[in-house]
């Protein structure tokens, strides 16, 4: 193209790279042959297939392929504007098919030299190209090498030529490999070449072979695989040959790279290790412009770079990968969607970054359409400023530069956030996140000690001799110095207490073998003070922080604590996060089932530290408590019923009773379910099919994983107690409660029936519930008869938790929590017949004031009661949050206990009970 505009022209930018130039001189006979438009993998092998008829040998071939490729993408990018992806699509496939096309052509060649090399079992042995960074995530640059790691399924020996001869191991067939086919790829000639190659993040770096096994690379991973390997492995896949990229040496592959990738825990030790990693980086890329301030503006590695987004996305993607497997995507632009949607990441955020990436990475293309150079630095010339700023769409430079600066901020602030680059670290902390053993601690036992006092000093000198500090390596004992020394500081200054400091040293003691804990603490100052806190406003916290360390993670989010409990959000999450382990086809049962605890364990600590934040009251704790089950309950049948393999139906025609703390909305921290199974269904084989379903619903809900479990469930309260079927249909349950038939409910179930409620079920079952609730506890009762038999059911829960002392159990005492239970259930079964308002199940403090409006109790004693029970449910709920008695002082309760009192006395006493007019 002559690049002379005419008025009906368009300005053919491409014409302004250099390199574009020298190729339409070249192989201008040639240029033609590529078919318009996109190249695609279709286009340039039968443009290599006409190359050859013409007597074109394969690696000149390949090499005029590349030339003509990289010169459509020239003209498609500047002149036509093709979005990135159809830039790096084209060079991902170009450079997948010329690892083909040389595989093909030199196994070709070593066969007939060495036979083919052999498995024990006499099947070929399989070679996995394992392409890295922008390859592996099919984001290769136009001048960019390619990384490749070479990795052999099977050890053995070639079958030997026609005659047997030529016999070589499996490893060395596979080393002629990559030399023959880096000769036909890589090697400079008349025309250039196809790919550098680089094989340095192959095990060993350049030290090592140039092919390894497959349980070489395992016992690597293992035995010295670094941190900063881990990002490298990240982005890794088969990209050749073609024929290996589903094999089972493939998927044996990936079985080996994905653990140590991705970590089973939330892993915050890869943090010190990027940090190192990019301050190699910059330091190399400072020495490379010392002197030269020309290079001092790399768009890739310098501040702001693309570097920084790739080790943005990819720290998140590695520390949490590992629970969330959505988030194991290669593409840069696809993780920060991804990091989004798991709310890792703002969206705005998320959006921000990858406008940034597109541009550096079009900027990035432009430096190198120049002169075909892998070079990330802005050229100093200004024509070729110019240039790259018009092929970009802006009127000069200048606007250029702006742009460009912009974007590079935005990425740095980004970068420095995560990693804390502006972060101040505590004043006796010795400086940032790299300490070394220097620090006080990690040599000198007393140096650490010097700044600490009290319980605090007296609890951290126990660990002189202590075993699991002795064991902890030179690092890890670093940060625990560090740890400490700004936990002393921050008692020293009032922000946390010392029990909140003595209980963190118990909390951590047992947990130093998991060193992520350290680095996370570490690593989010704000983490760190937030469970200073919590550990010392209560402690039950420390307690479910030890059997559940891990939830520790959600205090990272400053909004936590300003929001409420969402069942839709947590049912949506995790039918997601389920849809992301079958996408991968990792949603077996083990893993659904810890996928499970660790929800509900997240969930709960977050109503946790709202609770002791004091954003919540006892009540709004108990709601959520409560609504969380029954979303763990949802979720949980919805799965079960999946995967049960004798269903008989696609949907589920099957409901949840639940009586007790989850029937009334007052679930508590431990607190168990007490719940009923029924189902309405009509089939013949319904009454086999929900018993199969219940059995495998406790066991989910009940069994202990490494995660823990999720609930305790009692079933005592079904039809028959303990003795009677785990599920009954719906009209069994009628039958039961509405004293239809010889066997019928008592009354203490007719007392627990006042708070059950259906929370499992279609609208159907729902309705048929709420009906037989209503018929069984609205029914018209013998007054007299009630009150002496619920009456001697108060009498044996007392003698089986018998108060000593002359202290008050805000529980079990006359007048307290559970007499006003009892007098709102002889309430409701006496008076629900005439006064309709008492069937809600609205719980006691509710029913008490609807009672007193009936005129069922005499001048404010239902109010007192009401207040009265409130004010003991918050006693009762510190205490167990403080791990303490729920015994006090008379004289503490002496108002709720005179209130608790006179409605036991208003209810059941002799005297008739007051009906309302």
């Amino acid at each position: 193209m002559s690049g002379i505009m005419t008025r009906n022209e368009p300005p053919d930018w491409a014409e302004g790279s250099r390199f574009t130039q020298r190729i339409r001189r070249r192989y201008a006979l040639q240029l033609n042959q590529l078919p318009p438009g996109e190249p695609t993998r279709a286009s340039m092998q039968a443009l290599f297939a006409e190359l050859q008829t013409t007597g074109m040998e394969i690696g000149a071939a390949l090499r005029t392929v590349r030339q003509l490729v990289v010169e459509r993408l020239v003209c498609l990018d500047c002149n036509d504007h093709a979005p990135l992806s159809t830039i790096t699509g084209a060079m991902t496939e170009l450079a997948e098919f010329v690892l083909d096309t040389a595989y093909i052509e030199s196994a070709r060649l070593l066969d007939q030299m060495h036979g083919a090399p052999l498995s024990a079992q006499g099947t070929r042995a399989d070679l996995c190209i394992v392409g890295m960074g922008k390859l592996g995530a099919r984001e290769l640059n136009v001048s960019s090498d390619i990384d490749l790691i070479y990795i052999y399924d099977q050890d053995g020996e070639t079958a030997g030529d026609t005659n047997g001869r030529g016999r070589i191991s499996n490893q060395e067939y596979f080393g002629k490999m990559v030399r023959s086919m880096y000769a036909l790829l890589g090697d400079t000639t008349e025309h250039g070449f196809v790919f550098r190659v680089d094989l340095a993040l192959r095990p060993n770096g350049n030290s090592g072979p140039p092919v390894v096994s497959l349980g070489a690379l395992e016992e690597y991973f293992h035995v010295q695989g670094r941190e900063w390997e881990r990002f490298a492995w990240l982005k890794s896949r088969v990209v050749a040959p073609s024929q290996s990229i589903g094999s089972a040496c493939a998927q044996g592959l990936r079985s080996v790279v994905s653990p140590f990738v991705f970590r089973r825990y939330l892993d915050y030790n890869v943090f010190d290790a990027l940090r190192i990693l990019h301050r190699q980086i910059r330091d190399h890329a400072t020495k490379r412009s010392a002197g030269k301030p020309e290079r001092s503006n790399d768009v890739k590695l310098s501040r702001g770079g693309i570097r920084e987004i790739e080790f943005t996305v990819q720290l998140l993607q590695v520390v949490r990968g590992g629970q969330f497997p959505e988030l194991r995507t290669r593409p840069t632009q696809s993780a920060l969607q991804k990091l989004a949607r798991a709310s890792l990441m703002p969206q705005a955020t998320a959006d921000a970054l990858g406008r940034a990436y597109v541009f550096l990475r079009q900027v990035e293309h432009r430096i190198q359409y120049l002169d075909d150079q892998q070079t990330h630095i802005l050229p100093t010339a200004d024509a070729d400023l110019e240039w790259i700023a018009r092929t970009l769409g802006f009127p000069d430079s200048c606007a250029f530069l702006r742009e460009l600066d912009s974007h590079r901020e935005l990425v740095a602030q980004e970068f420095d956030a995560l990693l804390g680059g502006a972060q101040k670290e505590c004043k006796g902390c010795n400086g940032g996140a790299n300490a070394s053993a220097s620090t006080p601690g990690a040599s000198d036992f007393d140096e650490l000690l010097a700044p600490l006092s009290g319980q605090f000093r007296e609890r951290v000198s126990s660990w002189r001799d202590h075993p699991r500090i002795l064991a902890l390596r030179e690092e890890s004992r670093a940060r625990l110095a560090r740890l400490v020394l700004r936990t002393a500081q921050w008692v020293t200054e009032g922000k946390v207490s010392e029990i909140a400091a003595v209980r963190l040293a118990d909390w951590i003691e047992p947990l130093l073998r998991r060193e992520s804990y350290l680095a996370l603490l570490l690593e989010r100052p704000n983490v760190h003070e937030r469970l200073l806190h919590m550990l010392g406003a209560a402690r039950w916290p420390a307690r479910y922080l030890l059997k559940h360390p891990g939830v520790i993670d959600e205090l990272a989010g400053s909004a936590m604590l300003e929001e409420r409990f969402d069942a839709q959000d947590f049912e949506r999450e995790l039918e997601r996060r389920r849809a992301a382990l079958q996408g991968t086809g990792e949603d077996d049962d083990e893993t659904l089932l810890n996928l499970l605890r660790r929800a509900h364990h997240a969930e709960v600590f977050r109503i946790l530290a709202r609770d002791v934040e004091g954003r919540l009251t006892v009540e709004q704790v108990a709601d959520d408590l409560s609504a969380l089950a029954e979303a763990l309950l949802r979720t949980t049948t919805r799965w079960c019923w999946d995967r049960l393999k004798n269903r008989h139906r696609p949907d589920c025609h099957f409901g949840i009773i639940a009586y007790g703390k989850l029937g009334g909305k007052e679930l508590g921290y431990g607190s168990d379910l007490d719940i009923v199974f029924v189902y309405d269904d009509q089939d013949d084989r319904a009454g086999e099919v929900y018993g199969a379903l219940v059995r495998k619903l406790i066991n989910w809900l009940t069994v202990k994983t490494g995660e823990g479990d999720v609930y305790e469930i009692d079933t005592a309260l079904r039809p028959n107690g303990n003795s009677g079927l785990l599920v009954t249909s719906i009209n069994a349950y009628a039958n039961y409660q509405e004293q239809r038939g010889s066997n019928t409910a008592w009354t203490w179930e007719h007392q627990a029936m006042t708070r059950a409620r259906c929370v499992l079920g279609d609208e159907g079952l729902h309705a048929r519930f709420d009906a037989v609730r209503s018929a069984v506890i609205g029914a018209e009762r013998d007054s007299v008869g009630l009150r002496e038999e619920i009456g001697s059911m108060r009498a044996k829960v007392r003698a089986s938790h018998p108060v000593r002392g002359t202290q008050f159990d805000v529980k079990h005492s006359p007048g307290g929590m559970v007499d006003i239970e009892f007098a709102v259930q002889f309430l409701v079964l006496s008076q629900g017949c005439k006064h309709p308002e008492l069937l809600a199940n609205a719980g006691n403090i509710a029913l008490l004031l609807r009672a007193q409006a009936c005129g069922l109790l005499p001048g404010h004693v239902g109010e007192n009661a009401a207040q009265a029970y409130r004010m003991l449910r918050q006693i009762q709920h510190r205490a167990r949050l403080n791990e303490e008695p729920t015994q006090v002082d008379v004289a503490q309760v002496e108002q709720e206990r005179a209130a608790g009192l006179a409605l036991w006395a208003a209810v059941f006493d002799p005297a008739p009970l007051p009906v309302a007019a």
